[in-house]
């Protein structure tokens, strides 16, 4: 929310940091305590014999903080998280990266890292779907497959001997994007989760939320399809298959925008989230090109408010 930089009138003003002020009061009391600055002194009990690991420093017999973030404790290990880190890639992440390089049986990807990605082409699936060896053949026909800028989904397999990521794009749902946006967020306010491929049927849209900070919004596309048909219809059906009818077109920027303003406000990005802000969009009667004005992002904050207030006040009455 410090790089929200708004022309917010007096009002506006008010009612944002009411809202603000709002979300921060609702914020559990346990995470508001284990929150550090630098230089903060951390409790530890010394008879445990705890380890100081990442963001701690021993200074005079106390355990303190060098970063700022968030003081984690596994069995005897405590260190302090960071809230606005790099990206720090683990094995089976989805990610979404654009080719940046063609080298000798591989692509090079840029990830959000401090590192470029590698996929190999033994690391994915051929045009034709069969499983076999690949040949000199094949490497000569790697610019038909992936070219520079392309933008590709992958799966995090391993980590090479200098630092970089190896990439794997074995199954169907991985592959070339095509006919949507990419959108750059903190990589922090996406969450590791079971699903990370979502399918908007009510606008026909498909979102993959990269665990590299890297959004991809684009038309739906179905997975395994496979057509056959011959030379002649291909060449006849080019221009009906490269066309985005416009409905889809304004559902698809109306769903990247509600992506813009909640990573500007901070929130952390879920499907449910996105959604219900594209909804109230469409409800407010705001259109696609006004979602990024100040009143719609202190009309966000507000509902958000609302909403976490709402759900306190059920999980209090539950109890």
């Amino acid at each position: 929310m410090r790089d929200l930089h708004l022309s917010l009138n007096q009002t506006q003003r008010v009612r944002l940091e009411a809202a603000l002020h709002e979300l921060q009061s609702l914020a559990p009391a346990a995470a508001s305590a284990a929150a550090v600055t630098v230089a903060d002194t951390i409790p530890v009990n010394q008879e445990d014999n705890i380890l100081k690991g990442h963001g701690t420093s021993d200074q005079d017999g106390e355990v303190v903080a060098t970063l700022c973030g968030v003081v984690e404790r596994v069995n005897k290990l405590v260190y302090v998280r960071t809230l606005r880190a790099r990206y720090k890639p683990e094995v089976g992440d989805i990610i979404v990266g654009r080719v940046i390089e063609i080298a000798p049986k591989r692509w090079r990807l840029e990830i959000n890292f401090s590192q470029d990605a590698v996929l190999m082409l033994s690391s994915m699936n051929l045009p034709d779907g069969i499983q076999r060896r690949r040949t000199a053949v094949d490497e000569l026909n790697m610019r038909s497959i992936f070219e520079e800028n392309d933008v590709i989904c992958a799966e995090v397999r391993g980590f090479q001997h200098d630092g970089s990521l190896h990439l794997q794009a074995r199954s169907e749902k991985y592959g070339k994007l095509e006919r949507g946006q990419l959108l750059t967020v903190p990589p922090y306010l996406v969450k590791r989760k079971k699903q990370h491929f979502h399918h908007l049927a009510q606008y026909d849209v498909d979102l993959i939320l990269g665990c590299n900070g890297f959004i991809w919004v684009g038309e739906h596309v179905v997975v395994g399809e496979k057509t056959k048909t011959t030379e002649y219809q291909q060449k006849s059906s080019d221009d009906a298959e490269n066309f985005t009818p416009l409905e889809t077109r304004k559902h698809i920027c109306r769903l990247a925008n509600a992506v813009r303003v909640l990573s500007a406000l901070g929130f952390t990005l879920t499907v449910e989230l996105i959604i219900e802000t594209a909804e109230a969009s469409v409800s407010s009667n705001v259109e696609v090109n006004n979602m990024l004005g100040a009143e719609f992002y202190v009309q966000t904050a507000e509902r958000e408010a609302k909403r976490r207030a709402d759900l306190l006040r059920k999980k209090n009455g539950a109890r």
